[in-house]
């Protein structure tokens, strides 16, 4: 029977470590590189562990057996170490010979090991301690069989690190990390301390083995994009189910047996269930992690193309801005006569001329304040003003072209000065363009202008009996290129950046605008407040 001591439960533990990493690479590493013969790799230690276990307890009383069967375990470790090193992290080769002479080779140390006197002669027990290994002439073969495959896989290794890079290069250092630490360690208590005769540490090289198993599974396993989370939950209910079989085995009645066994059903149901839901978890979280992976894509993408297009705008405005102010001019000169008296047609020709012009030069100023806007260039230059007086002069300049739409406009100000802090320049497109707006989607009908003035700023109402906008459309209003359908129909050369600009320069005097409208043909009012100056 097998006597569960210190040892032997932390050998079982290693043991139940081998087989969790085993389960792991036979269902997610088989197809990953290496990961084939590392399985083998880790079936020979594991093969390793379990005969340490029995030669301890002297299992059936055969503690040579299972000595024998440990150390030729023991050789298989060394040997598959070795094949592993040569296929890892990709190999082209087949190395069918090698592979003859490994097992060829091994089947000489096996029979070497078999032999009653060669390398193992008998075991010699004594109470207290560790069992002696009593050892034959030819145990220096099987020593250097042992060290020399794993000094070759070492040297593979170290060579393979000039080789690769990325991924695969810290794969290796992670594999050459585990097992020369795991490894040494192992053929310290295992193979050097026994061989002059020191067995006290004979079994722990098992425990050494879990280092290099782990570190190498990881490795095969870390770059593959797997779910470490799954692979941890699966080895920690293996251990867990392997346990409680294992009190299933050793009940010493019939009611601790059917106990154990209904206790591991449940167990295992339940390993069931929280495996399920661990797995379902993590695909929703990978398939979370992809979307947010192409929505990111996605934004960089859009945000490429933002800068181009803020590039382009930039580009064709400054290009344009030139020949509309030569144009500008050469229409100046011709009003003025410079070229020659013109008849009251012509006039009016030039007159239409101008004004497209000026439309055009409007176009490319909000072109380039876009551009401004968005690599945060542009500049605001602030000083003292009464906001009664940018009306006064934004009414001035439209005054002819209300007239020229029979749009009457109707003011309404303070008499007093109302002093604000602002860029003059900026406050003039403000209301040029709402009241612009309002003559030209009026409708003929009057733009009325109010201004009133509360504790902390002033509110001015620009107000029309126009066409009005659609509930839907009023949160859209101040966006960049929007526009409304009505207003498509009385102006289709419009691009919708006026009222987008509009909201950002008042914003950035610290105010707000908004606009209000009863719904289609039923006017609308924009309202444009700005803190007074203090």
């Amino acid at each position: 029977m097998i006597v569960l001591d210190l040892r032997n439960i932390i050998i079982s533990l290693s043991l139940a470590v081998h087989i969790s990493l085993l389960w792991i690479l036979f269902r997610y590493g088989r197809k990953t590189p290496g990961g084939a013969a590392y399985s083998l790799a880790v079936l020979a230690i594991a093969g390793w562990i379990l005969p340490m276990i029995f030669y301890r307890a002297n299992l059936f009383g055969q503690a040579v057996l299972w000595v024998r069967l440990l150390y030729i375990m023991a050789s298989f470790t060394s040997v598959t170490f070795l094949f592993f090193t040569l296929v890892f992290p990709e190999s082209k080769k087949k190395y069918s010979l090698l592979q003859i002479f490994l097992l060829l080779e091994n089947l000489v140390i096996i029979y070497l090991l078999i032999h009653p006197t060669y390398i193992i002669r008998g075991v010699e027990f004594v109470p207290g301690h560790e069992s002696i290994i009593l050892w034959g002439p030819l145990y220096f073969i099987f020593a250097t069989h042992i060290s020399l495959f794993f000094l070759s896989g070492f040297v593979i290794l170290f060579r393979k690190l000039h080789y690769y890079t990325g991924n695969q290069r810290r794969q290796i250092i992670l594999i050459l990390s585990g097992y020369f630490l795991g490894s040494n360690l192992a053929m310290m208590t295992n193979l050097i301390l026994p061989w002059i005769g020191y067995f006290e540490l004979n079994w722990s090289g098992q425990i050494f083995s879990t280092i290099l198993a782990i570190f190498t599974t990881y490795a095969i396993l870390k770059y593959q994009l797997l779910s470490i989370k799954i692979l941890i939950t699966e080895s920690l209910l293996i251990i867990l189910n392997l346990f409680i079989l294992s009190n299933v085995f050793l009940s010493i009645s019939l009611i601790d047996f059917l106990i154990s066994a209904v206790v591991f059903c449940l167990v295992l149901f339940l390993s069931y269930l929280l495996l399920n839901g661990v797995r379902k978890e993590v695909e929703r979280r990978e398939e979370m992690q992809k979307l947010a992976g192409e929505v990111e894509h996605a934004n960089q993408t859009l945000v490429t193309l933002d800068k181009a297009k803020s590039e382009f705008l930039s580009i064709v405005a400054h290009q344009l801005r030139t020949p509309l102010t030569v144009i500008g001019g050469y229409i100046s000169l011709l009003r003025e006569g410079a070229y020659g008296k013109t008849t009251a047609k012509v006039e009016e020709v030039f007159s239409a001329i101008d004004q497209n012009n000026k439309k055009l030069n409007q176009l490319v100023d909000e072109f380039l304040d876009i551009t401004r806007l968005e690599e945060q260039r542009l500049q605001y230059v602030a000083r003292p003003l009464d906001i009664r007086k940018v009306i006064d002069t934004v009414v001035e300049r439209l005054v002819d072209i209300a007239k020229t739409k029979r749009v009457k406009i109707i003011v309404s100000l303070p008499d007093e000065p109302v002093m604000i802090s602002g860029d003059e320049e900026k406050l003039n497109h403000i209301f040029d363009h709402l009241i612009d707006n309002a003559i030209k989607y009026g409708e003929a009908q009057d733009v009325h202008i109010k201004m009133v003035v509360d504790g902390e700023g002033v509110l001015v109402k620009v107000k029309d009996g126009g066409i009005g906008i659609k509930e839907a459309d009023l949160p859209n209003l101040f966006q960049k290129f929007y526009r409304t359908d009505n207003a498509k129909m009385v102006d289709a050369n419009g691009v919708g950046l006026g009222l987008f600009l509009c909201k950002k320069f008042v914003e950035a005097h610290n105010g707000w605008v908004g606009v209000e409208s009863l719904g289609v043909n039923k006017g609308s009012t924009f309202n444009v407040w700005l803190p007074l100056k203090r």
